[in-house]
């Protein structure tokens, strides 16, 4: 928060990005072959994301299916302090879900990062699981992002679940929450979306990044809403280029957001995904110039674990 209230002052805009934990299987270096094309631009941050587990059915041969519970990404606080001890200057940023986390589970996650000195923690509610139509907390978690961020806000006051605890060290975490320029899926409408959000910046939040979005203006449209609700912390625009034909069908169904005509016409009439992946980042490079203009204090890119696109746009608006 100290460096996101110096950029405000200082009028300049820096660039943050965000990674998933590698598949379970593979290793650290494929993250690090990500970082370092990006690490010229000085992020001032990498998010790392947290992944539920997942529940899959096999088949056997006797016809009999079993079912299975397994976690496809793990490591994040682990690949957190890796990035955080490599690299130094980054602020490391940890999602922490309440999707597969009971409230034990979140104390428990929470103090390996007081340990490892991780402060700043992006708090989300997650997904529903993919064979459920609705999200399920764990039981005793929490079913909402508040509850979450009240939690976390109790541990900086030496607050834990165990009340009869005597003595107990008081945590220094500096949360964040999502925002949602198109409104979240699961919102009646924005009005409604926004009490929530106002809901959780009162219980201790201190600034949002956003769902991307392919239209600034709807961006521009959620800061004046939220500042006319009474939200005034930071809001950090988050943008993904699209690299492939099917991200007109996958991302709007995933993310509920609307993609504009003239980019899905681009798409549409290109030959390949070479020359999609090319248009995206150039759709990108010029939301980015356009945001930067209007004096954001950073830019957030979602990777999805790849880097070169990001490091093209990078190397235009940095």
């Amino acid at each position: 928060m100290d460096l996101l209230n110096h950029l405000s002052q200082d009028k300049k805009t820096y660039f943050s990005f965000e990674l998933l934990p590698p598949l379970k299987g593979r290793n650290i270096n494929e993250i690090y072959d990500a970082i370092d094309p990006l690490i010229e631009f000085e992020p001032i941050n990498i998010n790392v994301t947290y992944h539920q587990e997942e529940v899959v059915y096999k088949k056997h041969e006797s016809g009999l299916i079993q079912k299975r519970t397994v976690r496809k990404r793990p490591g994040t606080v682990a690949m957190s302090a890796a990035i955080k001890y490599k690299y130094r200057k980054p602020e490391i940023i940890p999602h922490i879900i309440c999707g597969g986390f009971t409230k034990e589970d979140t104390e428990n996650a929470l103090i390996d990062l007081h340990f490892l000195g991780i402060k700043n923690i992006l708090a989300l509610r997650g997904d529903a699981q993919k064979t459920e139509k609705y999200f399920v907390p764990e039981e005793d978690g929490h079913i909402h992002t508040i509850g979450l961020v009240e939690q976390i806000i109790n541990l900086n006051k030496g607050i834990y679940l165990d009340e009869k605890l005597q003595n107990s060290t008081a945590a220094n975490f500096i949360v964040g929450v999502a925002g949602y320029p198109e409104k979240h899926i699961e919102s009646p409408n924005m009005k409604s979306d926004l009490k929530y959000l106002k809901a959780k910046i009162d219980a201790g939040a201190e600034y949002i990044v956003t769902q991307m979005f392919f239209d600034n203006q709807k961006y521009f449209n959620f800061v004046k809403l939220c500042r006319e609700a009474g939200i005034k912390v930071p809001i950090i625009p988050g943008l993904k280029p699209i690299r492939k034909k099917r991200d007109l069908l996958l991302l709007p169904q995933t993310f509920n957001i609307d993609i504009p005509e003239e980019l899905v016409n681009q798409i549409e009439n290109a030959k390949d995904n070479e020359q999609i992946n090319q248009i995206g980042i150039e759709w990108t490079i010029a939301q980015s110039q356009e945001l930067k203009k209007s004096g954001v204090p950073v830019l957030h890119y979602y990777t999805i674990g790849r880097s070169d696109n990001i490091r093209e746009i990078a190397k235009k608006v940095f």
